[in-house]
């Protein structure tokens, strides 16, 4: 696969998650495959990035699922509102990020 097509898979995989935030997460599940599949043989920027896009989803869902057990006491639901900025933020950086054909920061990071 040419680097071109394996940009624009990246890019797709950001679409796909940050519009998992409407569909209830069936894009982003998409998302994650697609970038768990393109991510071993990319070259060296690329592969960060779908490292980046799979980890987000992963620690998302860790999030979610903490922010699920929690909404009984109040604090679930700001958690939730929380996640989605914070999910929202680490798409828009990867974005900009490959926008610029470099790296995304912090990709091995649990925050932003």
């Amino acid at each position: 696969m040419s680097d071109n097509s394996r940009i624009g898979m990246a890019r797709l995989v950001y679409v796909l998650h940050l519009v998992g935030l409407i569909t209830g997460g069936l894009t982003a599940i998409a998302g994650v495959i697609i970038a768990h599949m393109n991510a071993g043989d990319a070259p060296p920027p690329l592969r960060e990035h779908f490292r980046f896009q799979y980890r987000t989803f992963w620690i998302g869902l860790l999030y979610w699922f903490i922010a699920g057990i929690t909404t009984v006491a109040f604090i679930g639901w700001l958690l939730m509102i929380v996640i989605t900025v914070w999910w929202i933020v680490r798409c828009a950086r990867g974005l900009g990020a490959l926008n610029r054909d470099v790296a995304p920061n912090n990709v091995d990071g649990w925050g932003f």
